[in-house]
C-alpha cells in the first residue's frame, strides 16, 4: 500500500481556495511565504510517507495492548511519534508564546491531511491535541497555559477529549460525571472528579509521559443538561515541584474497545476517581462548560471532515494504480482482443474519475472552512461567520465522501478488494467511524438547519449561496443547483423544527455539494488560466480540468435531484413498524 502526498495538488488548493497568499499579507502570518509553505506541505509529505504509512497495516493487524490498566502501542508507533514530536510538526500553528510557529491553522490541517493518509488511526493522537490548545487559550488562565501548553504544543503531551457516557451517548446533557471543588488543604481551589468515560481516542498509551484529559462534569447542585456542566483539565499524572509528571492522578484506562476500524487507535473507557482522588482544573467558569468544549469540539469537527479526504486519498491512490496493474478482458468494441489493463474500461474510468473528483472537492471544502477559520482571527468578521456555517458542511459531507471513495476502491479491486491482504478493506473499515463521532453527520444537519440557518436573520447562509451562484455562473449545473438551495433555504426559514429536521440531511448534502462545486468551478478557471500562461505542471492542470468538469456535471446535477427529500417535511416520514 504505497503512498505518497499529493503535494501539486495541495499546494494548487492552498494558492486557489485556501488563498494562503492573501493572508501572508497580514502580519500575523507574515511568515507563511510562498517558499515557507512549500517547504512545509513538501517536507510533511515526505515524513508522512516515509515514517507514518509504513505504519498503517502494522498498526490494523497489531493492535494496541491493553494490560492492567496501561496500553502498549504496536511496534514503531513509539519512535515514529517521537520523530513527529522531534520534527516540530505539531508547533505548526501553536501560540509563538508557548512554543508555537504561530503559522495558519490552514497549514496545520495539511499537515494533519499527509499524516493522516499516511495512517488514519495513528493521527487520531495528533488531532486532538490542537483542540485542547484552543480551549486554553480561549477560556483558560495564564497560569493554565504557562503550565499545559508548551508541551501540549509541541506535541511531548496529548489532549484528549472527554465527553461520551454509557448512558448518554450524544446527549451530552445527560452526563453523570461529577466534581466537587477542594476547599481546604493543599489542594484547595482544585475539584474532585469522579465518573466514566467511554470512547476516548488515545486516552490511554505508551506515547506520551503525560495525557491531558479534558473533562466534562457536573458540580453540585448545577442544574440538569448542558447547562449545568463544566470542563476540566484532568492530567493523567499532576506535576511535582519541579514541574514534572509524577504524582498518581486517579486516571484509570478500564479497557479499550474492540473496533470495525482504525485498529491503530486505543479508544479507551476512562475512570476517574476510583479508589483514589482524582483532581482536576477548572477551564472557564463552573457551568460554562459547553462554551468552552465548543472551541474544542469544532477543531475536532473539521479534523474529522479532513478524515474524509485522508482515506479518501489514500483509497484513490491504491485503487488507481491497482487498476493500471491488473490486466483483465479486451476493451470493449476494440478489434484487438487483446486484455487490457482494467483501467482503461468505461466503468472502472468512471469509478476512479469519481473517486479522484471527490477527493478533490472534499479537500477543497476543509482546506476553505481552515482559511476562513485563520481570516476570521485576522478580524474578518464575515469569514468568521463562514467558517461557522461551514463546519457541519465540512464533518459531515467529507466524511460521507470518504465512505463512498473507500467503498468505490473496494469496487475498482473487484473480488480482491474483499480480500483483507489487498488493503483496501481496511479504507472501507477505518472510514467508517468518520460519520458516527465528534457528532454524528445527523446531527451536523441538524446543527445546519438547527443554529446555522438563522445565523445574521439568515443572511449568512444566503450569501454563501450568492457566492456559489455568481462563481458558478459559467457552468447551468451548478447554478441550478444554487437555485433549488435557495428555494430550500427559503423553505426552512418558515417551516416547523420537525419539518426542518426531517429534510436537515438532503438539504445539507445539496447545499455542501453546491459549496464545493464553487470551489471546484474555482480550481477550473485556475487550471483554464495557468494553462493558458504556459506555467505549472501541465499533466496536473489538464487532470485538473477533468476532474472539476465530472464533479460539476456529473456529481452536482445529482445533489439537485434531492430538493423534493429536503422539502417532504415530517409528514413524509411515518413510525416506523415494530418488528413483531
Amino acid at each position: 500500500m504505497t503512498y505518497r502526498a499529493p503535494t501539486t495538488e495541495q499546494l494548487f488548493v492552498l494558492d486557489h481556495i485556501a488563498r494562503i497568499d492573501a493572508m501572508a499579507t497580514h502580519e500575523r502570518f507574515a511568515a507563511a511565504t510562498p517558499d515557507m509553505v512549500e517547504a512545509i506541505v513538501t517536507g510533511i509529505g515526505d515524513f508522512a510517507a516515509e515514517v507514518y504509512a509504513p505504519l498503517n497495516r502494522v498498526g490494523d493487524v497489531q493492535n494496541p495492548k491493553w494490560e492492567d490498566g496501561r496500553v502498549t502501542m504496536p511496534p514503531g508507533f513509539k519512535d515514529a511519534y517521537r520523530q513527529f514530536v522531534d520534527g516540530g510538526w505539531g508547533t505548526i500553528d501553536g501560540p509563538a508564546a508557548y512554543g508555537g510557529q504561530d503559522l495558519p491553522f490552514t497549514l496545520a490541517t495539511v499537515v494533519i491531511e499527509a499524516l493522516g493518509s499516511a495512517d488514519m488511526g495513528f493521527t487520531l493522537c495528533n488531532i486532538l491535541t490542537p483542540g485542547a490548545i484552543h480551549a486554553l487559550m480561549a477560556y483558560g488562565t495564564e497560569e493554565q497555559r504557562q503550565t499545559w501548553l508548551p508541551k501540549l504544543v509541541t506535541g511531548e503531551w496529548n489532549g484528549t477529549m472527554n465527553l461520551t457516557e454509557p448512558a448518554a451517548g450524544s446527549d451530552v446533557g445527560a452526563l453523570r460525571a461529577t466534581a466537587e471543588k477542594v476547599t481546604e488543604g493543599p489542594n484547595a481551589g482544585l475539584y474532585r472528579i469522579k465518573g466514566q468515560k467511554i470512547f476516548i481516542t488515545f486516552g490511554e498509551h505508551d506515547l506520551t509521559d503525560n495525557i491531558v484529559h479534558l473533562v466534562l462534569a457536573r458540580t453540585p447542585g448545577a442544574p440538569e443538561g448542558t447547562r449545568g456542566i463544566s470542563l476540566f483539565l484532568v492530567p493523567k499524572y499532576r506535576l511535582d515541584d519541579a514541574s514534572n509528571p509524577t504524582l498518581s492522578n486517579g486516571v484509570h484506562c478500564a479497557s479499550i474497545e474492540h473496533k470495525l476500524g482504525i485498529h491503530g487507535s486505543p479508544t479507551a473507557v476512562m475512570v476517574y476517581g476510583e479508589g483514589e482522588d482524582c483532581l482536576g482544573e477548572i477551564v472557564g467558569d463552573e457551568m460554562g462548560g459547553m462554551r468552552a468544549m465548543f472551541v474544542m469540539m469544532n477543531n475536532a469537527r473539521l479534523m474529522v471532515g479532513c478524515q474524509g479526504v485522508q482515506i479518501a486519498e489514500r483509497a484513490t491512490q491504491q485503487a488507481q494504480r491497482y487498476a493500471a496493474e491488473r490486466v483483465q478482458s479486451a476493451l470493449a468494441g476494440s478489434a484487438d482482443r487483446a486484455p487490457v489493463a482494467i483501467a482503461h474500461h468505461p466503468d472502472v474510468k468512471r469509478m476512479l474519475w469519481r473517486m479522484r473528483a471527490q477527493t478533490e472537492a472534499a479537500r477543497a471544502l476543509i482546506y476553505y472552512a481552515a482559511a476562513q477559520t485563520d481570516f476570521g482571527k485576522l478580524g474578518d468578521e464575515a469569514a468568521a461567520m463562514r467558517a461557522d456555517i461551514l463546519i457541519p458542511l465540512a464533518k459531515a459531507h467529507a466524511t460521507d465522501i470518504g465512505c463512498e471513495v473507500a467503498s468505490l476502491g473496494v469496487q475498482v479491486h473487484g473480488g480482491m478488494g474483499f480480500i483483507e491482504e489487498t488493503g483496501a478493506a481496511q479504507h472501507y473499515r477505518d472510514a467508517r467511524i468518520a460519520p458516527i463521532y465528534e457528532g454524528t453527520n445527523g446531527i451536523q444537519a441538524a446543527d445546519l438547519v438547527g443554529r446555522k440557518l438563522g445565523m445574521a436573520g439568515g443572511e449568512a447562509v444566503r450569501e454563501l449561496i450568492d457566492d456559489i451562484a455568481r462563481g458558478g455562473a459559467d457552468f447551468p449545473e451548478l447554478t441550478a443547483l444554487a437555485e433549488a438551495c435557495r428555494a430550500v433555504t427559503d423553505w426552512m426559514a418558515g417551516a416547523n423544527a420537525p419539518d426542518r429536521l426531517a429534510g436537515s440531511y438532503p438539504y445539507l448534502t445539496m447545499l455542501a455539494t453546491a459549496t464545493c462545486g464553487w470551489l471546484m468551478a474555482i480550481q477550473h478557471q485556475g487550471a483554464t488560466a495557468a494553462l493558458a500562461q504556459g506555467g505549472g505542471d501541465t499533466a496536473f492542470l489538464q487532470a485538473k480540468l477533468v476532474s472539476t468538469r465530472f464533479y460539476l456535471q456529473q456529481i452536482v446535477p445529482a445533489a439537485t435531484g434531492l430538493a423534493p427529500s429536503a422539502l417532504a417535511g415530517d409528514a413524509a416520514l411515518e413510525p416506523v413498524p415494530a418488528i413483531n
